[in-house]
């Protein structure tokens, strides 16, 4: 995992927690972290979560994919994270965090 700053750890820490917990993010469900040795997963429903910074240099383009993704692709099976409520808006945020470092 790249160096982060001391101030952001306990960010991208909260966001891994969020991002793998069963009843919140479940990421692991449908996608691999390549670029994270503690995501045991065979997942492969989803895109591979990697180089997240470069694919979305834009946190806010990033942060709507997460919030509806259906407003990108009307056909996905990605849940409306945000718009459902599954995950709070402080919650996604911490999950971009976490998803910038892979």
């Amino acid at each position: 995992m790249p160096q982060a700053g001391a101030d952001e750890v306990p960010n991208v820490t909260a966001g891994r927690q969020l991002a793998f917990e069963i009843a919140k993010g479940n990421c692991l469900a449908c996608h691999m972290f390549p670029g994270d040795s503690r995501a045991n997963t065979l997942a492969n429903i989803g895109p591979p979560l990697q180089a997240i910074r470069s694919r979305f240099p834009d946190r806010v383009q990033l942060r709507s994919r997460l919030w509806d993704p259906m407003q990108t692709n009307p056909n996905t099976v990605m849940p409306p994270f945000g718009k459902h409520r599954i995950l709070s808006s402080d919650e996604i945020e911490l999950i971009i965090d976490y998803l910038y470092t892979q």
